[in-house]
């Protein structure tokens, strides 16, 4: 391959092959995130008023707690992709990159099933928060 010059050093050096991947999930996490929060502000709008037991019994109805659990999911996960792009850009220690990318996982692990079981609670019990 030839070591000497900068074709030869590079040679075989192409795409890690998963880039396109995480590109690709980040647009449709963007999709379904426009789709679902539109969703949500127009429901909300349709509600008579904005009293906590009025919402409250919104969010108990499984036809809404299903759509804002699909909303959860995507949010954080659109979250972790873009923020996982930006540290391994511009986190450049290794040590340090990895220690970041660990707590921006558990972050958003995290506050995702904390978002989730209020909604699943609000849905299972209609108990308000």
């Amino acid at each position: 391959m030839g070591n000497g010059t900068g074709i030869g050093r590079v040679r075989g050096l192409g795409s890690a092959k998963h880039g396109g991947k995480h590109w690709i999930d980040q647009r449709l996490t963007a999709v379904g995130n426009l789709l679902l929060t539109s969703w949500l502000v127009i429901s909300l709008l349709v509600l008579p008023n904005m009293e906590h037991e009025t919402v409250a019994a919104w969010l108990a109805q499984p036809s809404v707690a299903v759509p804002m659990i699909l909303m959860l999911i995507s949010i954080f996960w659109h979250v972790r992709l873009g923020l996982q792009v930006l540290i391994e850009d511009y986190v450049h220690e290794d040590g340090n990159k990895f220690a970041v990318l660990t707590i921006l996982n558990f972050y958003v692990l995290g506050a995702a099933a904390f978002g989730i079981f209020m909604v699943a609670k609000h849905a299972f019990t209609g108990a308000p928060a």
